[in-house]
């Protein structure tokens, strides 16, 4: 059995600001509308069977997220190459999204890593990353 992701939960304190923000990203990343309900959404990956799963869960214990502390820092989603990084960069922050360490992008993550380090109102990291 190869390594997969099988599944990515995200749990956020505003589900209509995170279909909002995630929704575009993901879907401009190639990942399809799935299924949803009241409370959430999922999002397919078209080329596998993994899938992401936006959700305003009613077990929420607070309503902000801190990246700092201890839990997954940030996800890290491949993009097609570095035209689409670029374009995503362009089009994010009217999108919810702002462009981290700025005076350091694309190479952020260093001189062989192309990626852009994005972060929304919500407090969530998302790094997109061009292909080798």
């Amino acid at each position: 059995m190869a390594a997969a992701v099988h599944h990515i939960e995200i749990w956020v304190p505003d589900l209509s600001r995170a279909l909002n923000d995630w929704g575009w990203v993901l879907r401009r990343l190639g990942w399809k509308d799935g299924d949803g309900w009241p409370g959430g959404f999922i999002f397919t990956s078209g080329v596998d069977s993994s899938y992401i799963v936006v959700e305003q869960s009613p077990a929420l214990s607070a309503t902000t997220h801190d990246r700092l502390r201890p839990g997954i820092n940030h996800l890290a989603l491949n993009a097609a190459g570095r035209a689409e990084v670029d374009a995503i960069v362009a089009e994010a922050a009217n999108r919810g999204w702002t462009l981290m360490f700025a005076d350091r992008h694309p190479y952020a993550g260093g001189p062989q890593h192309y990626a852009a380090f994005l972060h929304n109102q919500d407090g969530y990291e998302l790094e997109i990353v061009a292909p080798d």
